[in-house]
């Protein structure tokens, strides 16, 4: 899908990423396998606060920031950083996998030591 949508239009990239994501990945913003990981790393996040990219939030509120050690952080903004705060979310860990033809992330909410994110079932 990622790929495709790069070769009909390759600023698409712009509407899945903010102007600091691609400028994170460098030479690694063009390649398909990449963007696709981000773009399932970013729809686990939004899945994780529990409201997907509806309502406050978007595409745009969620970024995928590599570490000086190359290891996926989440930082959150707008509507997303609301959410994460209203639920007593405090830190959101992700891992992205990817292959030439898939790709897949899994996102983990955590809340504040003692504190479970009030969209956490009991």
């Amino acid at each position: 899908m990622v790929a495709k949508a790069l070769c009909r239009d390759p600023e698409c990239a712009l509407a899945w990423f903010t102007e600091r994501e691609i400028l994170n990945l460098a030479e690694r913003a063009s390649i398909p396998k990449v963007l696709a990981g981000r773009v399932a790393a970013k729809e686990a996040v939004a899945k994780s606060l529990r409201t997907g990219f509806a309502g406050d939030v978007t595409w745009q509120d969620v970024e995928i920031i590599a570490a000086p050690d190359g290891a996926p952080t989440v930082e959150l903004s707008g509507g997303a950083k609301a959410a994460a705060d209203s639920s007593g979310t405090v830190q959101i860990l992700i891992t992205i996998s990817h292959t030439e033809r898939t790709a897949a992330a899994c996102a983990i909410a955590i809340g504040a030591a003692g504190v479970r994110p009030t969209h956490m079932p009991r």
